[in-house]
């Protein structure tokens, strides 16, 4: 019989506009189990950037921490970022959300001049060197050239000006579909568009579950 699969999922918060997109979290989480894995969350233990109201699509003056505000995705069951121990896990898969451009890394103010979150970086790099595959879902993958280096292939779908800054950086995107995704073989690294895309939760749906099925096929 076959050792079931482990896959870390690491979260960014709780909310399209400043955390981790919930849909994407989700349904991440439902199709790995789905895939016959199993799964554990971990957030940094950081504050986030800045905190938006979700119905009005302002800023206010809360302050946030990211573990704490992803927890609520996770029903509690969540962990530092800082106790993730590649050796305990197969996988690894991160979801969209401006939380993956404000608090896993500074993408959405720095654009080319990215630099990705400490914990961050040390958890993703060292899947990366250990050869076990990635999955990079939505906005996650502008994070890639400055993880994995020049030459990276990822997607975003579609969009030439977050295309072109990430270029900056050494990645090559590809264009992709909503319900698509692109394979990077040699880096063992998966994306796909998700929410950057995506006009209802059933076409974002269709991306993730290619994404974690080929993630988890890679294992």
């Amino acid at each position: 019989m076959n050792k079931q699969k482990k896959v870390a999922v690491i979260l960014s918060g709780c909310g399209v506009y400043d955390g981790a997109e919930i849909h994407e979290s989700v349904l991440t989480l439902l199709s790995i189990e789905r895939c016959g894995a199993t799964y554990h969350c971990f957030a940094p233990d950081i504050q986030q950037r800045h905190v938006i109201n979700h119905l009005t699509g302002e800023e206010t003056s809360e302050q946030r921490n990211v573990l704490v505000e992803s927890a609520r995705i996770a029903r509690g069951n969540i962990k530092p970022l800082t106790d993730l121990n590649v050796a305990d896990f197969n996988a690894l898969i991160v979801p969209g959300g401006f939380g993956a451009a404000k608090n896993l890394s500074d993408f959405a103010v720095a654009g080319a001049d990215v630099r990705v979150q400490v914990d961050m970086m040390v958890a993703v790099k060292a899947f990366a060197e250990a050869g076990r595959p990635v999955g990079l879902i939505c906005i996650a993958p502008a994070m890639a050239g400055r993880i994995f280096g020049e030459g990276v292939q990822v997607t975003i779908g579609n969009d030439a000006e977050t295309a072109a800054a990430m270029a900056q950086t050494g990645v090559h995107h590809q264009e992709c579909a909503v319900d698509d995704i692109v394979v990077d073989s040699t880096h063992k690294l998966v994306s796909t568009p998700a929410y950057m895309l995506a006009n209802s939760i059933s076409e974002a749906a269709a991306g993730i579950d290619k994404l974690v099925t080929a993630v988890v096929g890679m294992c």
